[in-house]
């Protein structure tokens, strides 16, 4: 599966939103990747960010 796929999926199985770093260790996927890919899904509104640092899917 794709890392960005596998990004979303966590935000999207999340009961509450989530940090990079919490996504990083969920994943096992490098935090700097996660950053990368949080920035590109934000770009496309698949995730946003309900508090500042975390996100979570849109529903």
């Amino acid at each position: 599966m794709e890392e960005k796929q596998i990004v979303l999926d966590t935000f999207k199985n999340s009961e509450k939103p989530l940090k990079a770093g919490e996504v990083a260790a969920i994943t096992g996927i490098e935090k700097a990747k996660v950053d990368k890919i949080i920035k590109e899904l934000k770009k496309t509104e698949e995730i946003y960010s309900p508090v500042v640092c975390f996100y979570t899917a849109k529903k």
